[in-house]
């Protein structure tokens, strides 16, 4: 069980971070989001955070992959990961367990887009727009509701 005071410590870094980023980036720079990773999103969103966490495939969807290394090349392996990670390819995403663990599953913010500035200000403005089907499809693709036998199910075990 997470504890509340290491969640608002952690928080309260993230958005420290962000800020001077953006600082550092200068007044005319426009902001720009980062990736936070799902337990920042938890800290306000805790009935969401658990519901996420404990009826979501996806919400663990690294274990997978994983489980399925040894049969995979190093490249196919890398494949995988912009389905089942945050942000892989992305400014601020996924990297690699040793230096994004807080993103290595699909989180709040593949559907909800980078957190950082929605973090800091509360403002649902400074997250992505409403999801749709079209935000599921970026993975829930026809090619791989065909490979692999799912498909979207919007708002399924999220909230």
């Amino acid at each position: 069980m997470r504890r509340r005071g290491d969640h608002l410590f952690r928080t309260a870094i993230v958005v420290l971070l962000a800020a001077a980023g953006a600082f550092h980036a200068g007044a005319a720079a426009e902001r720009q989001a980062v990736y936070v990773g799902s337990e920042t999103c938890g800290g306000c969103h805790e009935a969401q955070f658990t519901s996420f966490r404990a009826n979501s495939k996806k919400a663990h969807s690294y274990e997978n992959i994983r489980k399925m290394q040894k049969k995979l090349t190093p490249e196919e392996f890398r494949g995988c990961f912009k389905c089942h990670t945050t942000g892989h390819g992305e400014p601020g995403g996924f990297v690699s367990i040793e230096e994004t663990p807080a993103l290595q599953n699909p989180g709040c913010e593949v559907c909800h887009g980078p957190g950082s500035l929605h973090a800091a200000s509360g403002d649902p403005a400074d997250l992505t727009g409403r999801v749709s089907l079209q935000t599921c499809a970026k993975c829930h693709s026809s090619e791989r509701v065909a490979a692999f036998g799912f498909k979207p199910m919007l708002y399924a075990g999220a909230h």
